[in-house]
């Protein structure tokens, strides 16, 4: 797990000094770069979401995951326990913060594709390169989302580093796996749907409460497979 332990030690230093430079920045400066990463958000998203090879997958995973999502309350929920947060920092939000970044620095080839060789090889170094434009992303994320961007690290350390724990533990079953794998293509193409759900939310456009679409994260790699199988 060195590669996860290098991308918490970035994101917490980028963190905290993003942090501390956002409380001495006018509001209005911290709006536009709000609007700034929104506007990155939204093109991020799409990105990855047009990277898909079947949009059929990408289409039943966004509206399946969604309806899910909407049934198990996912948005609502996870407000509510970002909420009881608030409290460890003086009563700042930090939901906007923690999801955004959550999903920016784990949603995406270089998280999965990083974990894996981490786990199957010992090799970090993708992850190490993941790990300097997450620090610099968490800098500027955190001067204008706030402390919450710091939450993300147990969602990296959960998700890349159970990645890499599976992967040592499953090395025979997983060495197949490889960028153009249709598991993992429509995986990082479902993440950017949801990405852009956060982007546009980001932007106050619309509240798309985009942690209710996590469920496709899940159904896309299911269903490239099932698809695959006929």
């Amino acid at each position: 797990m060195t590669g996860t332990w290098i991308n918490v030690g970035t994101v917490l230093v980028g963190g905290l000094v993003g942090w501390g430079l956002g409380a001495r920045v006018p509001a209005r400066v911290r709006e536009g770069a709000t609007v700034g990463v929104g506007l990155a958000t939204v093109v991020l998203g799409l990105r990855l979401a047009l990277e898909t090879q079947n949009v059929v997958v990408l289409l039943l995973a966004v509206i399946l995951g969604g309806a899910l999502g909407s049934w198990a309350r996912l948005g609502e929920r996870i407000e509510h326990l970002t909420g009881r947060a608030e409290g460890l920092f003086r009563g700042r939000p930090v939901g906007e913060g923690w999801l955004t970044a959550s999903l920016l620095f784990c949603v995406g080839p270089m998280a999965l594709l990083g974990a894996l060789q981490d786990g199957l090889y010992g090799d970090w170094s993708l992850l190490a390169a993941k790990s300097i434009l997450d620090g610099i992303s968490a800098l500027t994320l955190a001067a204008a989302l706030g402390p919450g961007v710091l939450l993300s690290l147990g969602v990296i350390l959960l998700y890349q580093g159970g990645i890499t724990w599976a992967a040592a533990l499953l090395s025979s079953h997983l060495a197949g796996l490889s960028p153009g794998t249709p598991a993992v293509v429509e995986l990082s193409a479902a993440g950017g749907a949801v990405v852009l759900a956060l982007g546009i939310s980001l932007l106050r456009l619309r509240d798309l409460r985009a942690a209710d679409f996590l469920p496709a994260l899940a159904l896309a790699p299911f269903l490239a497979w099932l698809l695959s199988h006929l």
